[in-house]
């Protein structure tokens, strides 16, 4: 029973000092409590490593579908051929498949782990707000990954497009699947731009007024975001990152105008009280 208790204290990570009423620990507790977390995100990530293996042909069928439809859309004459390469290549992308699939679908496990340590050290106020981005930030981050998803059968075909009719294309799938991982982490990211906007609004860093008066700017940059992350040269991959971008972005503007708002009416609220109960 003595190795399954210290295992379980282990996992707790429960504090050997007293906490302070602010929630304030002891280093040793912090680096106790982080010990624990980080136990508990690599068990989380071993297990979805584990069930991801039984379902290695349906992930493999999912992630190489944009391939294969880029395929069937190229031109007549154009040839490209999946590959492996090496005698441990097909254990190695067998691994580096369901690696990759445990660890996007664990990734609320994980961030909750991450989330959980950083919360006990934050003002209340702060708690608040990041709860509801804590809940925007995830759904907005799978929105660009599914959109970059969606665009990479284009990206891919215009890509290899630009293969010689006298040649064969042969792609490593091992490239071809860290291609797609950069790709869709790109357009994941992107899609966060309004969250750190609206942080820096409510941080008093940025006004509405400022983001109104470079938003022509702002577009521009958008567009040669775009077109610099995009993974091919055709128009339409760079269109499908943009829109959604500016969209998302003219929405943060909104929200970061009614924060202003709100900010001043406050201030002009608290202004006239000091005015009131001034003996000037």
């Amino acid at each position: 029973m003595s190795w399954t208790s210290g295992l379980v204290k282990l996992f707790a990570g429960t504090p050997q000092h007293p906490v302070g009423p602010d929630g304030k620990m002891a280093l040793s507790d912090h680096l106790r409590e982080l010990r624990a977390r980080i136990l508990k995100i690599a068990l989380v990530l071993l297990a979805s490593l584990v069930v991801s293996l039984f379902f290695y042909d349906r992930i493999y069928d999912f992630l190489s579908q944009p391939y294969e439809q880029a395929v069937a859309a190229l031109p007549e004459g154009t040839q490209s051929e999946g590959t492996v390469g090496g005698v441990g290549g097909p254990l190695l992308l067998y691994l580096k498949l369901c690696g990759v699939v445990a660890v996007v679908a664990s990734s609320p496990l994980w961030l909750y782990q991450i989330w959980a340590f950083v919360l006990p050290g934050l003002h209340p106020h702060e708690r608040k707000w990041t709860r509801v981005f804590a809940a925007i930030a995830g759904p907005l981050f799978i929105s660009g990954v599914v959109v970059g998803y969606l665009t990479l059968p284009k990206g891919i075909e215009v890509l290899i497009g630009f293969t010689p009719e006298n040649l064969t294309n042969l792609v490593d799938f091992g490239y071809y699947l860290s291609f797609m991982t950069r790709t869709l982490l790109v357009f994941g990211v992107a899609f966060e731009i309004p969250v750190f906007i609206i942080l820096l609004n409510l941080a008093g860093v940025v006004r509405a007024s400022s983001l109104a008066a470079y938003r022509p700017w702002w577009v521009i940059g958008i567009f040669l975001f775009a077109a610099i992350a995009t993974p091919s040269t055709d128009p339409f991959t760079m269109i499908f990152l943009a829109v959604p971008m500016i969209v998302l972005f003219f929405i943060s503007e909104g929200v970061a105008r009614v924060v202003d708002r709100r900010r001043d009416a406050q201030a002009a609220e608290e202004a006239w009280d000091d005015d009131e109960v001034s003996p000037l």
